[in-house]
């Protein structure tokens, strides 16, 4: 939201107010609270009849500072209010005439006090922003209505990401940002997933801490300022410091909450009825055996959402003329080895029996007058479900009880954003911030009703919409896609600031959801499909089992299916390592590698796990130009070496793609490719790749309980490589990729491979050493 008009004015019928003279500052043993007044006082009588504003700066855990400003604080704060999971800090503050400073780990805010307003933030003695002159304000519109604002420094090539999952450019420098979820698909400024945190290019995020809508003026107001607004009488944000991009988004997800880890089956493809086919238990038993026939290796199959009667969504009850036997049919497909996942969304439609029940007992969103909101958006006449009342979270969970019993393994959460703000809810909240923060609390109930009933480490979701926290309930898709290369680009855009709004799992659409895609796009989404962290072939109006496209996009589903099991290993550990620390399966590059410039724009690229790069194909001929940071890479497909720091253009059939192995990696490799959750650690192959003289490299393997069962490293000098194991309770053995031969293995034999020199241990040895030619 813009206040000025250009630098200089203020646009008319605006008032606003920025802190001008520091007239006190008072401390306690954690916090310290700045007074300036909006003008420069020279008498006391200037005290008169003006405004004070205030800023507390506090830590709630190391490296992070908390700004609240203000100007009115006795207005009441109704919630909701994001949960924060702070830590003991130890905070030191020192006031002298010249500067306060507040302390907490590596970072520091640095008030000056003879300078008007002047906000230094600092990391390891290292300014990263600050807020100075005009930059905080006190804002009033023509009618009066209240707004906070302030503004953050923007230095010369600093870029910004993140703000959830956003299909615009993957710099958001120069746009505008509301935060504020809605339904508006892949191909609009509009987002599912609207996160009030960003990322910069120099190592630094900031967090911004209200539910409700929040405005960003990102480069655009002001060039070299981040804008952020809110309506109301206070702003309150987070500066979150860090040594690494990725320790700040450690820092980000220790604040709001840590992802849960997804269990090991969801990693495997899933295939869905699509949206408004036909579809009964013959329809699908003929995709699930074709899949079966044709060794395409599935893990789930999911109901979209007419296995409920058309217009009675959500009753949770299956469509008895299509499934006259939904037990049986859901017991005969897990006999198959599948998991089962139904669609449900948080809306009550009136022809479904739920409406008077959820009506009669006040389970149901209403409008100030006393009545059940209700609109025929959707599902005609539908109501929705008030989770801030405990009784309706308990009603909710009740009738997926019933599901879960049947059968039913995981549930799609669809919508949760067409939320309304003329309405009242059980428990007093703002029905603004509701708007956002609903999807929490509709992800969190069914997050936890799967928990109780299959066991902590089980639930998993396949959610579309999220706000801040929701990353603690995965897995999250992109939404609605088109058939098209671009709608393929924008989606991949989406994923990567989603990554680095703390989420660490996200899918999509496999070949776009609206339309049907033609047979070259089909294939080449399945190879970026089944290289990101979860894999779902869905769609509208259309079948998506690839023998309808053409028999090579059944081999491409294969090959890819198949490779996506035998990298399960890395991939499960990788994922362990998005539950401890917050980062993205699937990450921007820059995140990465934060001192390569290149690296800084590349959206069309990304990293899966720290030693994987991806670089996905976007046209019908196969031409794909990539990027690749410093040392020698493989591709892991055609075992071609490639000197890094530099760009490259290549052309691909549907076979293959740039899916490169950065050098001084140990790729733990499994010996299953049917299925994506098994014993990772027993019979598992380590393939070494271009290890460098005087470097290591480490690979941990664990198993689907996230229990670590065997760590192995390499270590280079010369032409010898010493190879330690820890945990080796089961055989494993090393790949030396683009190595032959060697000379000698002491505690292990050496054998030729396709790939290279195959080296199997003694049995009982912990360590290898090999020499090289």
């Amino acid at each position: 939201m813009k206040f000025t008009d250009g630098y200089w004015l203020i646009r008319e019928g605006y008032n606003v107010q920025n802190p001008a003279d520091i007239r006190d500052i008072t401390y306690t043993s954690d916090s310290m609270t700045v007074f300036a007044a909006t003008k420069i006082i020279a008498t006391k009588g200037d005290t008169l009849n003006g405004t004070l504003l205030k800023a507390d700066f506090s830590s709630p855990m190391p490296d992070v500072i908390r700004v609240k400003l203000f100007h009115h604080k006795g207005k009441i704060n109704k919630g909701p209010a994001f949960e924060l999971f702070p830590s003991d800090t130890n905070v030191q503050i020192s006031v002298d005439e010249e500067t306060a400073v507040l302390t907490s780990g590596q970072l520091s805010v640095q008030v000056n006090r003879k300078q008007g307003w002047n906000i230094d933030f600092n990391y390891a003695g290292k300014r990263i922003t600050g807020s100075g002159w005009r930059a905080p304000a006190y804002i009033q519109d023509p009618d009066k209505k209240a707004y906070y604002r302030e503004q953050l420094d923007l230095g010369v090539g600093e870029y910004i990401y993140g703000l959830g999952e956003r299909f615009t450019p993957f710099v958001k420098n120069g746009q505008v940002v509301e935060i504020w979820n809605e339904d508006g698909g892949t191909s609009s400024e509009q987002s599912y997933k609207n996160i009030p945190f960003y990322l910069s290019s120099k190592g630094y995020g900031v967090f911004v801490n209200h539910p409700e809508k929040v405005s960003y003026e990102i480069a655009s107001e002001n060039v070299s300022r981040v804008q952020f607004s809110v309506e109301g009488e206070y702003l309150e944000y987070f500066i979150i410091g860090g040594a690494t991009p990725k320790d700040v988004l450690d820092n980000y997800t220790k604040l709001t909450g840590k992802p849960a880890l997804p269990p090991a089956w969801t990693f495997g493809l899933w295939l869905t009825t699509s949206f408004t086919t036909d579809y009964d238990e013959a329809t699908v038993n003929h995709f699930v055996d074709g899949m079966a026939e044709r060794d395409l290796p599935l893990s789930v199959f999911h109901f979209d959402c007419f296995w409920m009667k058309e217009y009675q969504w959500c009753d949770f009850e299956w469509d008895k003329d299509m499934f006259p036997d939904p037990e049986g049919m859901l017991r005969r497909l897990k006999d198959k080895g599948l998991k089962i996942c139904a669609w449900i969304n948080p809306y009550i439609a009136e022809k479904s029996h739920l409406f008077d029940e959820g009506m009669e007992n006040g389970y149901l969103v209403k409008t100030p007058d006393g009545s059940v909101w209700q609109w025929d958006l959707w599902q005609a006449g539908m109501g929705l479900v008030d989770f801030t009342n405990p009784d309706a979270v308990k009603w909710y969970k009740s009738k997926l009880e019933v599901l879960i019993d049947q059968g039913v393994d995981c549930f799609k959460t669809d919508f949760g954003e067409r939320i309304p703000t003329n309405v009242v809810y059980f428990d007093g909240s703002d029905p603004v911030k509701m708007h956002n923060y609903y999807t929490f609390l509709y992800n969190k109930a069914v997050f936890e009703v799967l928990e109780d009933k299959l066991g902590k480490g089980e639930a998993a979701l396949f959610a579309r919409s999220a706000t801040v926290g929701g990353q603690q309930f995965p897995v999250h898709w992109g939404g609605d896609c088109s058939a098209t290369y671009e709608s393929m680009a924008e989606t991949v855009r989406g994923g990567l600031s989603l990554g680095l709004s703390g989420f660490g799992f996200w899918s999509h659409d496999i070949s776009g959801f609206e339309n049907t895609a033609p047979p070259d796009i089909y294939k080449r989404w399945v190879q970026f499909g089944l290289l990101s962290s979860h894999s779902r072939l869905h769609g509208s109006t259309s079948y998506r089992v690839p023998w309808l496209f053409d028999e090579e996009a059944v081999d491409v589903v294969r090959k890819f299916t198949k490779l996506k099991c035998s990298i399960m290993p890395y991939l499960y550990n990788s994922a362990v390592e998005s539950k401890e620390r917050g980062l993205p399966m699937m990450r921007a590059m820059v995140l990465e590698y934060p001192q390569d410039p290149t690296c800084f724009t590349l959206d069309t690229q990304y990293m899966l796990g720290d030693s994987i790069l991806v670089a996905p194909i976007f046209n019908k001929e196969g031409d794909v130009q990539y990027y690749l940071p410093e040392g020698k890479w493989t591709n892991y497909l055609t075992g071609e070496v490639l000197e890094g720091n530099r760009w490259y253009s290549e052309n691909h059939g549907y076979m293959t793609l740039p899916m490169m192995i950065k050098p001084n990696t140990l790729l733990a490799v499994g010996k299953e490719d049917s299925r994506p959750d098994y014993d990772y650690a027993d019979g598992v192959s380590l393939h070494l790749f271009e290890l460098g003289d005087g470097a290591s490299a480490q690979a941990d393997i664990v198993n689907t309980l996230a229990e670590q069962e065997l760590s192995v490293t390499a270590s280079r000098s010369g032409n010898v490589i010493e190879v330690k194991a820890s945990g080796a309770g089961k055989p494993w053995m090393l790949v030396l990729r683009g190595i032959g031969e060697v000379v000698s293995v002491d505690q292990g034999t050496a054998a030729s491979g396709e790939h290279g020199a195959v080296i199997t241990p003694a049995a009982g040895a912990s360590s290898v050493t090999i020499t090289l030619k």
